[in-house]
C-alpha cells in the first residue's frame, strides 16, 4: 500500500489523490448532486483548476500545487514555468506559497518532488487531527457552533481544520449542535459542509448569511469557528468574506470566535491584515438574477482584527487573544 492510498483510506473524504502517477482532484463546482473527479495532466492545467474553484481551501491549494509540480517534472516540462503558473493562480491563499517554497528546496527530480509533495499531504493531514484535538478540549461541556465556508476534508489533506474540530468535539460527546452558513457566492457551506456532516452523520442545521445575527441572539450557540487562508503577523485573520461580520456579531453577542489553522498559513512578513492581497473574482459570480447592467462588488475574502479573534488553534499550539508577540512567540 503507498502512502497515499494510506492515507486516503483513513479519511473517508478526500478530495486530492495521487494514484499510479496521476493526479486526481475532486471537481468541488458539482458537489453534492455530482461526484467527479479530474486527472490534469499539467501544472498548467492544475493552476487552472486552482483558479475555477475545482480544488479549493487553503491547505488542498497547496498540495494540490505540490503535485502539479510533480507532473511537469515527470513530463520533462520547465519547472521554472510551473512555479510561476502555480504561485499566481490565488493570490491570498498563502499555503500555496509556502507549498511551492517548499518544493523548491528540493532536488528538482520527479521522485524526489513527488515524495516532498507527499510528505507536504501527509503532514496535513496529522496537523488537521491534533488541531481538532487541541480545539476540541477547549469545551468543558457540549458547545452548540455555527461555522463559516467550507474548512473539512475538502478543503484540506483531509479531516479539517475548523471542521477538524467540529468533528472531534463531536467524537469526543462536547458537540451540542452545528450551524453551517450557507457562504455566498459559492454556497460552500450549503454545498459542500453540509455534505460533510450528512456523510459524517453530524446533524447540523444550514442558515442563510444573513441570519447569523438572529440565530446568535437565540442562545443556540456559543462559539464561532472558522478556518483561515492567511494571518498575519500581528493576528490578523484572512479568511472567506463574511468572516468579519461573524467576528463581530459574535463579539456583540458574547460568543467565542475561534480560528483553526495549520502554521504554514502563518505569514510572518506580513505585519497586519491591512496589507494582505485580497483577491477579487469576476462580478458575474454575483449578478445571476440581477437586471442587465448590474454591476458588482466580489471580494472573496475579508480581515478580521486580531483583538477579535479568542483563540487561534495551530498544530503548534493555542494561542489566547493572538498579537504580535504571542504570535512571534509561537512561530519562533
Amino acid at each position: 500500500m503507498t502512502q497515499q492510498q494510506s492515507l486516503t483510506s483513513q479519511n473517508g473524504i478526500s478530495a486530492i489523490e495521487w494514484r499510479d502517477g496521476q493526479l486526481r482532484l475532486l471537481d468541488q463546482r458539482h458537489l453534492p448532486a455530482r461526484e467527479l473527479w479530474q486527472e490534469p495532466d499539467s501544472a498548467e492545467e492544475v493552476s487552472r483548476a486552482i483558479r475555477d474553484m475545482v480544488v479549493r481551501g487553503a491547505p488542498a491549494i497547496g498540495i494540490a500545487a505540490a503535485y502539479g509540480l510533480v507532473l511537469d517534472a515527470q513530463a520533462g516540462r520547465d519547472l521554472d514555468g510551473a512555479y510561476t503558473s502555480l504561485a499566481s493562480s490565488r493570490p491570498t491563499a498563502v499555503n500555496l506559497h509556502w507549498a511551492l517554497a517548499r518544493m523548491q528546496g528540493v532536488e528538482q527530480s520527479p521522485a524526489a518532488l513527488l515524495v516532498e509533495a507527499e510528505a507536504i499531504h501527509a503532514e496535513d493531514l496529522r496537523q488537521n487531527r491534533r488541531m481538532g484535538d487541541l480545539g476540541a478540549a477547549l469545551f468543558d461541556t457540549p458547545v452548540g457552533v455555527l461555522t463559516h465556508c467550507n474548512t473539512g476534508a475538502l478543503a484540506t489533506g483531509g479531516y479539517g481544520t475548523a471542521l477538524g474540530v467540529i468533528r472531534s468535539a463531536n467524537r469526543d460527546g462536547r458537540l451540542r449542535e452545528v450551524y453551517a452558513g450557507e457562504t455566498r457566492p459559492w454556497m460552500q457551506g450549503a454545498r459542500l459542509t453540509a455534505w460533510e456532516l450528512i456523510k459524517e452523520g453530524i446533524a447540523a442545521r444550514l442558515i442563510a448569511d444573513s441570519a447569523a445575527a438572529s440565530l446568535m441572539r437565540t442562545g443556540h450557540i456559543d462559539w464561532v469557528i472558522v478556518g483561515a487562508d492567511r494571518i498575519a503577523s500581528n493576528g490578523d485573520v484572512a479568511n472567506k468574506i463574511g468572516t468579519y461580520a461573524l467576528a463581530v456579531l459574535a463579539r456583540h453577542h458574547r460568543l467565542r470566535f475561534m480560528v483553526v489553522a495549520p502554521s504554514g498559513t502563518i505569514d510572518m512578513q506580513m505585519p497586519s491584515g491591512d496589507v494582505i492581497p485580497i483577491e477579487q473574482r469576476s462580478e458575474e459570480e454575483l449578478l445571476i438574477g440581477a437586471p442587465e447592467g448590474a454591476r458588482a462588488y466580489n471580494p472573496v475574502f475579508d480581515v478580521t482584527p486580531a483583538e477579535l479573534v479568542d483563540v487561534l488553534v495551530t498544530e503548534r499550539g493555542v494561542v489566547m487573544q493572538p498579537n504580535t508577540e504571542k504570535m512571534t512567540a509561537l512561530m519562533a
